[in-house]
């Protein structure tokens, strides 16, 4: 799906700002309540039953339609309702989605006009179920209220946590473009238009200066600048419509492969230094802020890190665009977190389940998987900072059923980008002798907390797991590993001359120890921390105010661990 992008033949409002709001199954017209977009709603409101609410929430706005729109069709982007979105026009409903972390599209041409003023409500449905992705399971209490349990480990903010738009596109417009590139400039691309029609195709530099034009499908940029780690070079692909139609997308000239126990960008070996992370702030729970967006950036660059994963779902566009500009690496990932049970009896006690069943996880989850990854594709193909797509975090890939639930979707995604390669982060429950679908994927991402989880406290034995475990996967499978998590909750300020766990000091003497074994580890290509920042869980016990594994807290301050990773990675080279 292409991102609005202003052109000489469209235009796009942005519709940020303050919405009326309420809770429940329709909007309350009496409402006083108003909610920021972008944001969750949870944490603006004092009162519990909003935070709590599961179930239905609306927003609504008064939109005024640009005078000149009256030739072009006029629609209404939401980049992210989580988890399903409902936009109506007045008392119409004009379009649906489902699906929390991927933008669509409702075409309301029909129903307003240019110059004219509509009433413009979005309903947001936070509901996870065993057919969702990420999946869960609604119950209901002796009250008569909604419970949500969910199994992954960050709180389901809900609401709308990007920009939503009114934009207008032609009548005869460009509806996709797929850029792919050599290292010699060849572009190969694909413009799809919303009925036949010649397409002319330009490639402008940096400076807005056209140095190809293309035919048949092909352009050719004559010494081409590449798109590199750290060295962010954008060039445009302008495609034309004569007398209707233009639209611009960039692109960077790179190449990425897996060639034997390497990971190479531009056919040159590299090593990825950086993080899972969260969109994950306070008061504005999974909102986005361009000032955080920045800060973090900025804090990526001064601890050394490289690349990120978008743990466990697609971030905002303006991230990746982002990424795009500043040569940030990035592991795109779908919502599919949470495919596991035997966490969730390991947590509460109740009897194992299998995974992968008609009962469970099914063909209805896997269509709904199916769906998320096309959506990412569709979305994030052209960003040179992608390089890697994860299509889940710690499923039961040790289970019975794994290996029919995941291979159809391994080949779904190398169908839709035979450019990149793919991974999976692998559970703790899954080892190299009990893993159903690792030679599926190109690159082994393992998480792994050796001295949290395991071997609490006691790091030489912790030492002697970690490398015997990754030594396993390498042996057994012979592909490039890396660790997409490893970490120890850190209470900022707590401080031992032992090995405490919670203390900064054993945040550091944890890593460091896990740093030992990678350098001895052939084959080996990234390491990750979990995590970037403190962010915020569901109600436990066993989590205080959040997950408290960030090497910065939720306000971006840094721990001890944070200038051990820093004086690390500036040693280290893309």
């Amino acid at each position: 799906m292409l991102k609005p992008r202003p052109t000489a033949t469209r235009e796009q409002v942005r519709l940020d700002g303050l919405w009326r709001f309420s809770a429940g199954d329709a909007f309350d017209a009496g409402t006083t309540l108003e909610a920021a977009v972008p944001a969750s709603y949870n944490d603006l409101f004092t009162d519990p039953a909003i935070r709590d609410h599961v179930g239905w929430v609306w927003y609504q706005r008064a939109v005024r339609v640009p005078r000149g729109w009256d030739r072009d069709r006029i629609l209404v982007r939401v980049e992210a309702a989580t988890h399903e979105g409902r936009v109506y026009v007045g008392d119409t409903l004009a379009g649906s989605h489902v699906g929390g972390y991927t933008p669509f599209d409702v075409d309301v041409t029909d129903l307003v006009r240019a110059g004219g003023e509509f009433t413009l409500t979005i309903g947001v449905n936070n509901q996870l179920t065993g057919t969702t992705i990420p999946p869960g399971t609604i119950t209901v209490d002796q009250a008569g209220r909604k419970r949500q349990q969910y199994q992954h480990d960050f709180y389901n903010y809900a609401g709308l946590h990007r920009s939503v738009w009114l934009h207008s596109v032609p009548s005869l417009h460009v509806t996709d473009v797929t850029v792919v590139t050599a290292l010699d400039g060849t572009v190969t691309y694909d413009v799809a238009t919303s009925e036949p029609a010649a397409v002319a195709v330009a490639i402008l530099d940096a400076s807005g200066t056209v140095v190809a034009t293309g035919a048949d499908g092909v352009a050719t940029i004559e010494d081409p600048t590449l798109w590199r780690p750290g060295a962010g070079y954008l060039y445009t692909l302008r495609a034309s419509i004569d007398g209707h139609d233009v639209y611009e997308q960039p692109f960077g000239v790179r190449t990425v492969a897996v060639r034997g126990l390497e990971f190479l960008i531009n056919g040159e070996p590299f090593r990825f230094t950086g993080f899972g992370k969260h969109e994950d702030t306070a008061v504005r729970g999974k909102g986005h802020d361009d000032a955080y967006l920045v800060h973090d950036f900025q804090l990526l660059d001064w601890i050394g890190a490289n690349s990120f994963r978008t743990s466990h779902y697609p971030y905002a566009e303006e991230v990746m665009d982002f990424a795009d500009r500043h040569g940030i690496v990035v592991i795109d990932e779908t919502a599919a977190v949470g495919l596991n049970l035997a966490v969730v009896s390991g947590l509460t006690g109740a009897p194992p389940r299998p995974t992968f069943s008609p009962e469970t996880f099914g063909d209805e989850t896997r269509a709904a998987h199916a769906q998320a990854i096309t959506e990412l594709i569709a979305r994030d193909k052209n960003h040179p900072s992608v390089v890697m797509w994860s299509l889940t975090n710690e499923p039961a890939s040790n289970e019975d059923g794994a290996r029919e639930y995941f291979e159809p979707l391994v080949e779904l995604a190398r169908d839709l980008d035979p450019t990149r390669p793919l991974t999976y982060s692998a559970v703790m429950f899954a080892t190299a002798a009990n893993d159903r679908i690792a030679d599926l994927f190109d690159v082994l991402s393992i998480n792994r907390y050796y001295g949290w989880y395991v071997a609490t406290g006691d790091l030489a034995t912790a030492e002697q797991y970690l490398e015997a475990d990754l030594r396993g996967w390498l042996q057994r499978f012979g592909k490039p590993i890396m660790m997409s998590e490893y970490g120890a909750d850190t209470q900022a300020g707590l401080h031992s001359v032992w090995d405490t766990p919670w203390t900064e000091e054993y945040q550091s003497a944890f890593l460091a120890m896990h740093h030992r074994v990678f350098d001895r580890i052939e084959g080996f290509v990234g390491e990750h921390v979990w995590n970037f920042a403190d962010f915020q869980t569901s109600h436990g016990i066993h989590r205080v105010d959040g997950n408290k594994k960030g090497v910065f807290t939720r306000d971006r301050r840094p721990k001890a661990a944070a200038h051990e990773l820093r004086r690390r990675w500036s040693k280290a080279t893309p």
